[in-house]
């Protein structure tokens, strides 16, 4: 007989772990397929892991400039395979974690590849071989893998998608990393900082490009002063992968294509959804462009079966997920939550240095038709990010200038990933320029810049 639950999660990642949590909490009866690692690609290869190598990073630049504040640090050197290690460790602990948050809210596992039956039936198919279990609402978060450039598949050695990358079989010398996102920055960002010799290829005009067109150029600068060589309108049209590199053939914005060899490629130009094999042409689930269609609820065109995360409409972010499993798991349970609001999702990029943003560029919002009030403070301006030696970057807000609305907020400088909260919970409360500056910021912080920017945007600054 089969297994029977109120909620099936396929996938176990930032949505699907956090909604069958919250199920569980609301009294749901809940079980979580998964077939890999508990966490998913977030915790084990993604989000976490990432950030444990990027630290690594950070704190090999600041002891090889260790005399720039006073110190001294003699015959640095890196040891990849330590920082590797040290990483995986990070993801393998907190995968512990997720297994205890299953057995503590009393969800059942199933491990394996689960396949949509219809009528509320889902195959399992695991070591042991199939099983089949049934569930009044099942939840779909199978994630997104890295899409391949057309005619070049990564193969691990040569060739690189970010999981390659964070287990690297050698140290590259001479990168190339193809797109400008926050997965192809990020790593760029974090070989440079280890020694390798990066170039990076963008089709678009500049780097970053969902950001707003300032915190590109200044990334640009910044990326171009470490040493990093940053190709914007253009494309790679050939890569020859041979014994001891990758013979690269990149035409540049002016139309000129050279071939230049690398020692290794990152490929890091998008995802694409795990939406195969898992019986959605059965059940006739909607697509658009193979992303699932879901409405206010996460629920798809298909009575019961919910979508979240990655297989869903962007943006592709775990904490977007997660509040997306919450939706849907409260909307299972019959509470009535509130529709996500994606301008109130934040976007962070932890290159160096970081980035961060929420809300609609400064572009989007005139495209919109807003009358703009725009301020920027510098990070020179203010005595923390001084007395850091992190003296360049900005914050810059964007208002409605008839009604005072926090449009937009977009960062680029030390700690940023953690400042972007301040605006997000501001924009969430539908704040406006007059709590922002009524609002008291602690000193010395670098967030006090946060608030300069939204003084500069009606001509109050006070530090410049």
């Amino acid at each position: 007989m089969a297994d029977t639950y109120d909620l099936i999660v396929l996938g176990s990642g930032p949505g699907g772990y956090v909604a069958a949590i919250r199920a569980a909490q609301l009294g749901l009866k809940t079980a979580i397929v998964e077939r890999e690692l508990l966490g998913g690609i977030c915790l084990n290869w993604g989000c976490i892991p990432t950030k444990a190598l990027l630290r690594s990073a950070e704190i090999y630049h600041f002891m090889q400039h260790a005399k720039d504040y006073g110190l001294v640090a003699e015959k640095i050197s890196a040891d990849l395979d330590a920082v590797v290690k040290r990483s995986r460790g990070v993801a393998k602990q907190l995968n512990q974690g997720v297994t205890h948050l299953m057995k503590k809210n009393k969800i059942a596992v199933h491990m394996g590849t689960g396949k949509l039956l219809g009528g509320g039936k889902l195959e399992v198919t695991g070591d042991k071989g199939k099983d089949v279990l049934t569930a009044k609402n099942i939840i779909l978060a199978t994630g997104a893998r890295a899409r391949d450039l057309p005619g070049t598949p990564a193969d691990g050695k040569r060739i690189w998608t970010y999981r390659h990358a964070m287990v690297p079989p050698e140290m590259p010398t001479k990168l190339l990393v193809i797109g400008s996102g926050a997965i192809g920055i990020e790593f760029a960002s974090f070989y440079r900082d280890m020694g390798a010799e990066v170039t990076v290829v963008e089709m678009l005009d500049r780097i970053v490009p969902v950001e707003d067109v300032d915190v590109s150029a200044h990334l640009e600068k910044a990326l171009k002063k470490q040493g990093m060589t940053i190709m914007t309108k253009a494309g790679v049209d050939k890569l020859e992968v041979g014994a001891s590199g990758v013979k690269a053939t990149i035409k540049d914005k002016d139309g000129k294509a050279t071939t230049t060899e690398f020692s290794h490629v990152i490929v890091a130009i998008g995802i694409v959804p795990n939406t195969e094999n898992i019986g959605l042409e059965a059940l006739g689930i909607e697509t658009d462009r193979g992303f699932l269609k879901t409405g206010p609820d996460c629920q798809t065109n298909v009575k019961g079966v919910y979508a979240i995360g990655d297989i869903t409409a962007p943006p592709w972010l775990a904490h977007k997920a997660s509040h997306e499993g919450v939706i849907a798991a409260e909307a299972i349970a019959g509470l009535h939550p509130h529709a996500m609001d994606p301008r109130n999702i934040p976007g962070c990029t932890y290159c160096h240095p970081q980035i961060a943003s929420v809300g609609l560029t400064e572009a989007k919002a005139k495209e919109a038709g807003y009358e703009l009030k725009v301020g920027t403070f510098p990070f020179i301006g203010n005595g923390k990010a001084i007395a850091l030696g992190e003296p360049e970057g900005f914050v810059k807000t964007i208002f409605d200038a008839r009604t005072g609305e926090l449009l937009g907020a977009h960062m680029i400088g030390a700690e940023v990933t953690e400042m972007i909260q301040g605006y997000v919970v501001g924009k969430t409360l539908e704040t406006t320029e007059a709590e922002l500056m009524e609002t008291v910021f602690p000193h010395p912080t670098i967030s006090e810049t946060m608030h300069e920017s939204v003084l500069a945007a009606y001509g109050r600054v006070i530090h410049i």
